[in-house]
């Protein structure tokens, strides 16, 4: 098995997982916070997805499906369109209202095709590219794309917890 064929079938994870924790669950149920602070599943599901767009279109030097393909405006979030929400107050989290699962859902599989395009052709040299010099060690494209799927998995989680606890 070649590198590229691993991490395209854990990216392939990341995508059935988040169909099975968004799938069905209304605009309400997206946007129940279980405390003031809390991140609601529809904004750890958002943000996800818009930190693996970010990421994937950035290494491989295109633009991002939230903007190329029109996301940004089939959701009409208050947030500027290249915000992925790192960083975010409480209140701009709560400000993101996610308007269906459907559109993240299609969102989803937008970016895990654009992600899947990309690393069907990468061969494991590209692993070592360096992609982001302001770390020391500088950041290399296979550290990067673990890191992504390190960041996709640990909200999926927290979102599939969620779903659980609020009983959606």
């Amino acid at each position: 098995m070649q590198s590229r064929d691993l991490l395209r079938y854990a990216y392939d994870q990341i995508a059935e997982t988040f169909r099975g924790t968004v799938e069905g669950l209304g605009a309400d149920d997206l946007a129940r916070q279980v405390a003031p602070d809390a991140n609601p599943i529809g904004w750890l599901a958002w943000h996800l997805l818009r930190v693996q767009d970010d990421h994937v279109a950035d290494v491989a030097g295109t633009e991002q499906v939230w903007t190329a393909d029109g996301w940004a405006g089939r959701f009409g979030l208050p947030v500027d369109d290249a915000a992925t929400g790192y960083g975010m107050s409480s209140a701009e989290v709560a400000a993101v209202r996610v308007p269906s699962a459907d559109l993240l859902l299609g969102y989803a599989e937008a970016v895990s095709a654009r992600t899947a395009e990309f690393l069907s052709g990468l061969s494991d040299d590209d692993l070592d590219r360096v992609v982001d010099t302001r770390w020391d060690p500088p950041v290399t494209l296979g550290v990067r794309l673990v890191s992504v799927l390190s960041d996709d998995l640990q909200h999926l989680g927290q979102a599939a917890y969620l779903r659980g606890l609020l009983g959606a």
